[in-house]
């Protein structure tokens, strides 16, 4: 991907939903934003949007005009009511209105236009364009000099649904060159095109991944996460009291924690600011002095740094006497895993069976019939990988005892060990989760609870 250079580094900023889930919050921006640099700014849908284009489509799908236009009227009003409490001069209470407007009258049309298989999509990415296009007129009452640059413009997927680093680059650049006098480029996150051109999207979370995917393509400086908590905890604090901030983690542990189901950043995101080694910080909006967590490629090993949890992940094992002194058969297990565009988490091997987890099971019973030419099949749905962020390098002794001391009650299924030096991962039982990661963090972070 060829990176084009502004005579000062930018820095990209992205804000979540949450973030932008208010009139008071789109308004509270300016002020985190304002210090003389510039910026590229990468807004979600207000908080809720998305779920509510989701149902609407849903609706206009199933044919229920009656619901679909309620569910429409209730949003319309919504959004007029923001945009009366951020705009303080009349013209643009107007102009929000009649911007709002015109995306559910587009949305409306769907009704009796018909709908096809794309058009979900079209209807949702009008979350992100209304959120962009209301903090950009925000910015214009406020005098501040920024513009508005479309994500659909530039930002475009593959066939295989992966970044064209390529056009996104050329396209970008060609859409800043009329930016010259901002010191605020807005654009939204998570929508692009698709190959034939259609619009798409990066899938949920995916507006971290775009912030990511164009810091790497300006070369910026720094790309920061804005949400509504201060950064990785060491552990979910949904299910575990006493958790705490991880101040700075490296590439590596942030895309093993994101992947295995740290919520608070897209798992995507970290590779492009990887590659051009850009640092990611993870900032709480509703808390701005709180450093959060810095995202770099510096490493500072500890025995335990984190915990984190994927849910419905689903376990297939393959069972046959011609795995026996064999060889080729695990390429043929391989095969049907990427025929169906299914990827992996967790292998683990014995003379005569392999066990698969997968975390997509959409293609399960065309996977199933594929591997029972190979062995018999047995499938287990509603598992969870339990992954432990630390030092488990396999030079060094020890065999992290604290952690199978923890699990003791609790029964394992699937160990990954060795694979990755910072990482260990285990496969149980979903009921199990809250409890494993109760156990867990009491082990692993005695000193730390007790504070």
């Amino acid at each position: 991907m060829r990176v084009f250079l502004w005579k000062t580094k930018m820095k990209v900023f992205k804000f979540g939903g949450t973030s932008v889930g208010s009139a008071e919050r789109i308004s509270g921006l300016i002020d985190l934003l304002r210090n003389g640099e510039r910026k590229m700014v990468v807004l979600s849908a207000m908080a809720g949007t998305t779920n509510s284009l989701v149902e609407i489509s849903a609706n206009i799908r199933a044919g229920n005009p009656a619901k679909t236009r309620v569910l429409i009227a209730g949003m319309r009003k919504q959004y007029h009511k923001v945009a009366d409490e951020l705009f303080r001069e009349e013209k643009f209470r107007r102009a929000g209105r009649e911007m709002t407007d015109s995306h559910f009258d587009y949305i409306e049309k769907f009704e009796t236009e018909g709908f096809g298989d794309s058009d979900e999509k079209k209807i949702i990415a009008r979350g992100e364009l209304i959120s962009t296009a209301l903090f950009h007129m925000h910015l214009q009452e406020s005098g501040v000099a920024s513009a508005l640059v479309p994500a659909l413009n530039f930002m475009r997927i593959d066939k295989d649904g992966e970044p064209d680093y390529f056009y996104i680059s050329q396209n970008l650049e060609r859409e800043m060159r009329g930016c010259a006098d901002a010191e605020i480029i807005i654009t939204q996150g998570f929508i692009c095109r698709n190959v034939a051109g259609e619009v798409d999207n990066l899938r949920r979370g995916g507006s971290d991944y775009t912030a990511s995917i164009i810091a790497a393509a300006l070369g910026a400086s720094e790309v920061q996460i804005w949400t509504d908590i201060s950064g990785f905890h060491n552990n979910d604090p949904r299910f575990v009291e006493g958790t705490s901030v991880i101040r700075e983690l490296s590439f590596a542990e942030a895309a093993e924690l994101a992947y295995f189901g740290a919520k608070i950043l897209h798992p995507s995101t970290i590779n492009p600011a990887r590659e051009k080694r850009i640092p990611v910080v993870l900032k709480n909006t509703m808390e701005p002095d709180d450093k959060g967590t810095l995202i770099s490629d510096t490493t500072r090993l500890e025995d335990y740094k984190a915990i984190a949890a994927k849910d419905d992940i689903t376990v297939i094992r393959i069972s046959s006497d011609r795995m026996l002194n064999s060889y080729g058969f695990m390429s043929r297990v391989y095969e049907v895993f990427e025929y169906y565009k299914t990827s992996i988490d967790m292998i683990a091997t014995s003379e005569v069976s392999v066990s698969i987890t997968i975390d997509n099971s959409s293609k399960l019973d065309e996977i199933v019939a594929d591997l029972r030419r190979l062995g018999s099949v047995e499938v287990e749905s509603k598992q969870t990988i339990v992954c432990v962020v630390g030092d488990f390098r396999t030079d060094r002794a020890g065999s992290a005892p604290e952690i199978f001391e923890a699990l003791n009650n609790i029964p394992v299924k699937m160990i990954s060990y060795g694979a990755s030096p910072i990482s260990l991962s285990l496969l149980i039982d979903g009921r199990h989760k809250a409890d494993a990661l109760r156990s867990l963090h009491s082990h692993l972070f005695p000193l730390k609870n007790a504070n």
